[in-house]
């Protein structure tokens, strides 16, 4: 129920316990959750803080299970060495509180900075604070100095980044569900192709599919987030191209984009297709990159250096004369990421990084080649399955199938 903050009237409060209703079945278990909250607090006792406040989509998603909707309004997950609370905005009332594992409060609207209140109530007399420079605009910075004057703030977004590329067996096994829905969304899209559809209906099958997937596997779960972009034609040169009402027509080159998203973890499934039928030079980049994407998840085991991996593939771009047409990295981690917010950066395939892979890491292989409309063989060819490194190996996790022998689509 709606409990007000003691000694004020309703009319005046700044804060509200907004505990509606009972807490929904998590994400995982209390034994993962304190897991992460130890492990935060053992961040906070190397740093010598007194707390922190974490203020980033990934951070209040992986330390508290609740994964906030911002729309111009400021959230916060607050951790001390007695306490883990959730701080939300009143136009969600007892969402985030049911979301949360731990306690929650809620900030009003009634007054100005009521959410800095609420901030300075849960730590008080506190000397040294930790909050993620990386997601700190300079305004925000500004307003937390104001809030807690003479407090020391200190960087923990590198030390949280750091754990969560360590994936525990309950995330892994919720990584490759999620794997398993791309593939099925990968299938809902190979089906839908045809000649004369608009790419925002192939997109729509796929995203439909995984949704229907989600809702049946995770009946606990809030369904938000899982997308499909489905390029087509000149739409391709670009991996992350928005869907349009393009029209396919055979002889097209074709991109499938799957994009589950369970609880905040988000996994991916990419492939080049073609349209009935594909030229000689449209093959013939394809199976280079095909090359490039089997060599490369070779290398993807305990013990290999990210930016290892991304010289050698390179190489393999070079000897054809194509690594001029190559645009980004060949992979990053996965876990709590989206599209918009959430980024692993010390774990990707590019040649300034020297992160080592570990066991309970989980990678992508995903080389892309883009050609310029004009030249044969033109558009943006693109490969990506999702690996779990083990003890000795790698496991791939992407089961639907890639290169010419499978996706050349007669339709």
């Amino acid at each position: 129920m709606n409990k007000p903050v003691q000694g004020m009237p309703n009319e005046l409060l700044r804060l509200q316990k907004m505990h509606n209703g009972s807490k929904v079945t998590p994400t995982f278990s209390a034994a993962e959750m304190t897991r992460r909250q130890q492990g935060l607090r053992g961040i906070l006792a190397d740093l010598k803080l007194d707390g922190a406040i974490l203020t980033s989509y990934h951070n209040i998603c992986y330390y508290s299970d609740f994964l906030y909707c911002y729309f111009g309004r400021k959230y916060a997950f607050v951790v001390t060495d007695t306490k883990a609370i959730s701080i939300s905005a009143g136009i969600d009332a007892g969402q985030p509180w049911r979301r949360t594992f731990g306690d929650n409060i809620t900030y009003t609207d009634w007054r100005r900075d009521n959410y800095f209140h609420a901030l300075r109530q849960e730590l008080p007399r506190v000397k040294r604070l930790g909050i993620e420079f990386d997601h700190v605009n300079l305004d925000f910075r500004k307003q937390l100095e104001d809030a807690f004057p003479g407090v020391e703030f200190v960087d923990i977004a590198a030390a949280t980044m750091w754990m969560r590329t360590i994936k525990s067996p309950e995330e892994i096994a919720l990584i490759k569900e999620g794997a398993r829905t791309a593939d099925l969304g990968g299938e809902a899209i190979r089906a839908a192709i045809r000649e004369g559809v608009p790419e925002y209906e192939v997109a729509l099958a796929g995203t439909q599919a995984m949704v229907r997937h989600i809702a049946k596997s995770f009946p606990h779960v809030e369904l938000m987030d899982t997308w499909v972009w489905f390029q087509s034609g000149i739409n391709t040169d670009g991996a992350h191209n928005p869907v349009t009402s393009r029209k396919l027509e055979k002889g097209d080159i074709l991109s499938l984009n799957c994009f589950p998203m369970i609880s905040g973890y988000y996994t991916a499934l990419e492939r080049t297709l073609f349209l009935d039928h594909a030229s000689k030079e449209h093959l013939r980049i394809w199976e280079i990159n095909c090359d490039v994407h089997r060599r490369g998840l070779d290398l993807l085991r305990p013990g290999a250096r990210c930016g290892d991996v991304a010289s050698e593939l390179n190489e393999i771009y070079r000897k054809h004369g194509l690594l001029g047409y190559r645009s980004f990295g060949y992979g990053h981690s996965f876990g709590v990421l989206s599209h918009y917010y959430g980024r692993e950066a010390g774990v990707e395939l590019r040649e300034d990084i020297n992160t080592v892979l570990k066991p309970g890491m989980v990678v992508s292989m995903e080389p892309m080649l883009t050609l310029p409309e004009g030249m044969p063989g033109a558009g943006g060819y693109r490969e990506h399955d999702i690996l779990v490194i083990t003890e000795d190996g790698a496991e791939n996790i992407t089961k639907f199938p890639f290169g010419p022998e499978h996706n050349i689509v007669k339709g």
